[in-house]
């Protein structure tokens, strides 16, 4: 098999996904790898309704702890509002830098106000707090939304705990585009095909899934409202349509096709009208990505002899080849906040996650696996998500940009494809 061609199997060997897990298998997460400093917080109990209490400050607890960045102090079982009186020399102490606090209010139509408190236990302020209204069922996104607000305020970066991911997953002869909250939770099927399911992408709004379905028998390209279930096939030419990519407005997608011969980089709006060809080389143009100004798009060529990254103007023009360390470098991902690139690498005979500086062109290898793929940011630009195998079995691996934050996350025995990380909450 020559270089390029491992690329072209992710679109036809699809099939090879071998899971026996559940249609609404949950993904669990193993924290493989935390950073060196770690910032301590407590989270005490919040008073109010005892279960949904339990709910919200698990998953809170349970975000910040998995992120890498932060380190739970013991809260010994206490409990107390947002607005109770804090001892910040009790807790500074215990070793906490920072203390949440809050409480669960039930109304009498069933709806519930989680309210909470952030305090800088070192200086003894308060560093703000907010409300949130939930339900039963919404008990674990207010958690979320918690996490994200504290994450916000103690490291400055904006919080993905609220986000959601999307992924393959194939059980008993039938393949699941599944959508799940950042943490695995919650999984639910989008869709359910006898077929396979490639190439999931998030629209900008969070509102649309791009994919690549073989129900038609060959490769077409769908746009699929995940409201509504509504779908619409917006790349159904001659020959394959493959690896779709939204622009950050949300009105166009670059997608590959082969309906003029060799594989070729084309836009198409949204809808499937419009269709514009911007790549015009001898050799196979694929796997688009915008760039986060939308000026300009990354691919995957062969035309210079073996698989590269190459960077174009998103109307089409001259292309410029980016990566120049190793034969093989493929599926360029520019990150939310245009500052890194990410990228699969093959070194000694091992595809790995690499991600380059822009401004430097410094290029770091940020996974120790052997087989990644299908790399995908989160929003904040923190980490990568990307599909890869360990003994032998497929699972999911979030890892941070810098590489020294790892999590694994896997479904019940089986494997798991195709990740892509969604949007902010909208």
């Amino acid at each position: 098999m020559n270089a390029m061609s491992r690329i072209s199997r992710r679109i036809f060997l699809a099939f090879a996904l071998l899971v026996t897990g559940l249609a609404q298998a949950q993904l669990s997460i193993e924290i493989t790898g935390a950073g060196a400093n770690r910032i301590p917080v407590a989270i005490v109990d919040f008073p109010g309704d005892p279960v949904a209490s339990r709910v919200i400050t698990a998953t809170v607890r349970s975000d910040l702890e998995r992120s890498g960045l932060f380190r739970l102090v013991d809260h010994n079982s206490l409990a107390f509002d947002e607005n109770a009186p804090i001892n910040h020399a009790d807790w500074k102490s215990k070793g906490a830098d920072a203390l949440a606090a809050g409480s669960i209010a039930r109304s009498a139509d069933g709806r519930m106000e989680a309210r909470f408190r952030l305090y800088d236990s070192q200086k003894g302020v308060s560093l703000g707090g907010a409300a949130y209204v939930t339900s039963n069922t919404q008990l674990r996104a207010a958690g979320h939304r918690i996490a994200d607000y504290i994450y916000e305020k103690l490291t400055g970066e904006k919080g993905v705990f609220s986000t959601r991911i999307a992924y393959v997953v194939k059980s008993r002869g039938q393949f699941l585009l599944q959508i799940a909250d950042s943490d695995g939770q919650n999984a639910a099927t989008a869709l359910t095909s006898s077929e396979p399911i490639i190439s999931p992408v998030w629209s900008p709004d969070g509102g649309k899934l791009a994919y690549v379905s073989f129900e038609k028998k060959k490769p077409v390209i769908y746009v699929h409202s995940l409201s509504s279930g509504q779908r619409i096939i917006v790349a159904n030419f001659k020959g394959s349509n493959s690896a779709p990519a939204w622009s950050p407005d949300g009105r166009k997608l670059a997608v590959v096709l082969s309906k003029d011969g060799n594989s070729q980089i084309y836009t198409v709006n949204a809808d499937g009208s419009g269709l514009q060809r911007v790549t015009q080389s001898s050799g196979i143009d694929t796997e688009p990505r915008y760039s986060a100004d939308g000026g300009s798009i990354f691919f995957t060529s062969d035309r210079g002899g073996s698989p590269q990254v190459y960077q174009v103007g998103a109307n089409g023009g001259d292309s410029r080849r980016v990566t120049f360390e190793g034969s093989y470098n493929v599926s360029p991902r520019p990150s939310p906040d245009g500052k890194s690139l990410a990228f699969i690498t093959r070194r000694e005979g091992r595809f790995q996650l690499a991600a380059m500086d822009l401004a430097s062109r410094q290029v770091q290898v940020l996974s120790d696996s052997n087989k990644d793929e299908s790399p995908s940011f989160a929003p904040n630009s923190r980490m990568i998500l990307i599909a890869t195998e360990i003994g032998g079995r497929g699972v999911l691996s979030a890892v941070s940009s810098d590489g020294r934050i790892k999590q694994r996350l896997t479904v019940a025995a089986g494997d798991v494809r195709e990740p892509a990380w969604g949007p902010y909450y909208q």
